[in-house]
C-alpha cells in the first residue's frame, strides 16, 4: 500500500500547479496560434522519459507593478536535463503561456543554471525560445539577466554545441543569445526575430512593415542569414536537430561518434566523370558533387538558402563526420561574395573548433564584381574566410574540380594556407584569371593588329589555356599533390582523411588573432 504524507502531498500539489504553465485559456491560445506547449516540445525533442527538470518551483522575487499578486508558474521556462539518442544534453523551453516567455531574473537564472551545468559537464545546450522579450516589470534586472545568458553564450562558444530554436517570437535582448550560438532553426509560419518591431520602426523611421517581412523565416533564412535551418512544423524542427546533433560531438575534446557504413569508400562514379567531361561553361550543382562522394550520398545542408554561391553542411566519409564547403557554380557562377564568404568562414571556423575535419571543393572563378560588393565591404568581409582557413588546423583535404582563378584560389583552402592534401581533376583550370581575360590584357595590341583580330583571339585563348589553364603548373610546383580522375576522388578523400586522421597542430602562444570582423 502506498502511503502519502501530508509533505508529500503538498509536494505533489506545488509540483502540479507549477507544471500546469499558464492555464487552460493560454494553453488553448498557444495551440490556436499553432504552437506546442514549452513541456510538449521537451518530450518531442528528448528520448522518452529521459528528461529530469531543474528549478520546477522557482519563481521571481520581484513584487513591482502587480507582480507580487501574480502567479507565475516556473517563472515562464522549463530547464533541466535530459538524453537524444541516448547522448546527455542540456535543455531549456520558454512558456509563451507565461507571461508572454518574457525573460526576468530568476528566469534568466534558470537558462545561466543549466548553461554552466552544459559547460562543466561538456555536453551540448539546446534552447526553445518562445520569447516577448525582457520583462518590463523587472528593468534593470531582466537585462542583467539577459546579459549573464550572453556572457555565457560566449564562454561556451567553441567549447560545447550550442542550439537554438525559435518557435515563436524572439524581440529585442531575447534575439542575441540565439545569434551567438552555433545553429538557429526556425519553422515556418511561427517563427519571428527582431531587434524592434513593426510599431517601433513605423514610430521611428515611418517604415511600413509587418511580422513576416521583418523577422519571419525568409527574412533570415535567405537574407541575413541569421537562420540556419528551416523547418515546416515543430515536430519537423526537432528531428532536424536530432540530426544535426549525429555530426557533432559532446564538446571540443570528445570525437563525433562514428557511424557504421556499408558503402564502399573506394566506390567510384559515373556522374563525377561526366561532370569532369562536360564543358566548363555548363553549370552544376554542388550538392550533385557532394552526394557522390558522400557515404550512401547523404548531405545534409546548413544554411540552404542563404548565399546559395557557396553550400556547406556536413557528411560522412568511412563513418567519420566531415565538414564540406563547396562553391555552387549553380548560382553566380560559384563566385565568392561578401554573403558567401562570410556563410563559409563561419562555418569552417564551427568545424575547427569541434575538431570536424574539412573537405572544399573548389570550383570558383573569383570575386563577385561591382560597386555594391565594394562598398558593402567584400575587401574585409571576404577577408574572414581567407582568416578562417588560415587559422583552422583541423585536417584539411581540397579538391579542384574545375576553375581556380585569383586570389580565390588562395582563400578556397589552397596549399599556400596550409591545405594539408591538396587534389585537381585533370580539366581544372588554376590560373591568375581565366583564358579570356587573360589574353585581353596580355596581347591587347596583337589582337588589334592582327588582320583577324578575332581569329588570332581565339588562337590565343586557345594556347593560353593549354599552357596556363590547367593543373599540371601547379602540380610541378607541388601546390597540387596530386591529380586525380574525377570519377576516383571518393576513394582518395576518404585516404587523405583516414591518413590525418592523427594530425597534431602546434598551439600558438598568443592570446588570440583580430579576425577583420
Amino acid at each position: 500500500m502506498k502511503i502519502v504524507s501530508d509533505k508529500t502531498a503538498d509536494l505533489q500539489r506545488r509540483s502540479e500547479k507549477a507544471k500546469a504553465m499558464g492555464g487552460p485559456e493560454r494553453l488553448e491560445a498557444q495551440k490556436k496560434a499553432g504552437k506546442l506547449t514549452a513541456r510538449e516540445r521537451l518530450d518531442l525533442l528528448l528520448d522518452e522519459d529521459s528528461f529530469q527538470e531543474l528549478d520546477l518551483l522557482r519563481q521571481t522575487r520581484a513584487k513591482e507593478f502587480g507582480l507580487a499578486d501574480k502567479d507565475l508558474p516556473a517563472d515562464g521556462v522549463v530547464t533541466g536535463m535530459g538524453r537524444i539518442h541516448g547522448r546527455n544534453v542540456c535543455v531549456y523551453s520558454q512558456d509563451f503561456t507565461v507571461m508572454g516567455g518574457s525573460l526576468g531574473l530568476a528566469h534568466a537564472e534558470k537558462i545561466c543554471k543549466i548553461m554552466d551545468l552544459a559547460l562543466e559537464s561538456g555536453v551540448p545546450v539546446i534552447g526553445l525560445c518562445d520569447s516577448g522579450g525582457a520583462r518590463i516589470q523587472e528593468g534593470v534586472d531582466a537585462l542583467g539577466g539577459y546579459a549573464e545568458i550572453f556572457y555565457r553564450n560566449v564562454q561556451a562558444s567553441g567549447a560545447i554545441p550550442q542550439i537554438s530554436a525559435i518557435l515563436g517570437p524572439c524581440a529585442g535582448g531575447a534575439v542575441y543569445s540565439p545569434a551567438i550560438t552555433d545553429f538557429v532553426f526556425m519553422v515556418k509560419d511561427t517563427s519571428h526575430m527582431f531587434i524592434t518591431g513593426p510599431e517601433v520602426i513605423r514610430a521611428a523611421t515611418g517604415e511600413e512593415t509587418d511580422f513576416d517581412t521583418l523577422g519571419g523565416v525568409e527574412a533570415h533564412s535567405e537574407r541575413s542569414g541569421v537562420c540556419h535551418f528551416v523547418a515546416n512544423s515543430e515536430p519537423d524542427c526537432f528531428r532536424q536537430i536530432q540530426e544535426l546533433l549525429e555530426f557533432l560531438p559532446q564538446n571540443y575534446a570528445e570525437p563525433v561518434k562514428p557511424r557504421v557504413t556499408a558503402d564502399d569508400p573506394n566506390r567510384e562514379s559515373a556522374a563525377l566523370d561526366r561532370i569532369a567531361h562536360q564543358d566548363a561553361k555548363r553549370p552544376y550543382a554542388a550538392h550533385e558533387v557532394i552526394r557522390e562522394l558522400a557515404d550512401e550520398r547523404s548531405f545534409f545542408e546548413v544554411h540552404a538558402g542563404f548565399a546559395r554561391n557557396i553550400v556547406i553542411g556536413f557528411i560522412r566519409l568511412g563513418g567519420k563526420s566531415v565538414g564540406v564547403v563547396a562553391n555552387n557554380p549553380a548560382h553566380l557562377s560559384g563566385a565568392l561574395d561578401i554573403a558567401a564568404s562570410e556563410k563559409a568562414a563561419r562555418f569552417v571556423r564551427c568545424c575547427d573548433a569541434f575538431n570536424i575535419p574539412l573537405l572544399t571543393l573548389v570550383d570558383v572563378p573569383g570575386y563577385w564584381p561591382g560597386v555594391e560588393q565594394e562598398h558593402g565591404g567584400i575587401i574585409r568581409k571576404g577577408a574572414k574566410l581567407l582568416y578562417a582557413y588560415c587559422q583552422a588546423t583541423v585536417p584539411k583535404v581540397t579538391v579542384v574540380l574545375k576553375k581556380a582563378y585569383g586570389g580565390a584560389y588562395d582563400v578556397m583552402s589552397s596549399k599556400h594556407v596550409r591545405g594539408d592534401l591538396n587534389f585537381a581533376w585533370p580539366c581544372a583550370e588554376i590560373a591568375v584569371m581565366g583564358p579570356q581575360g587573360a589574353v585581353s590584357i596580355l596581347f591587347a595590341r596583337e589582337i588589334r593588329r592582327a588582320a583577324k583580330p578575332e581569329e588570332r583571339r581565339k588562337e590565343l585563348v586557345d594556347d593560353y589555356t593549354k599552357q596556363f589553364a590547367n593543373p599540371y603548373l601547379a602540380a610541378q610546383r607541388g601546390y597540387i599533390d596530386e591529380v586525380i580522375e574525377a570519377r576516383k576522388t571518393r576513394g582518395k578523400i576518404v585516404n587523405a582523411f583516414r591518413f590525418l586522421r592523427g594530425k597534431k597542430a602546434a598551439k600558438s602562444p598568443k592570446k588570440h588573432g583580430n579576425i577583420p570582423l
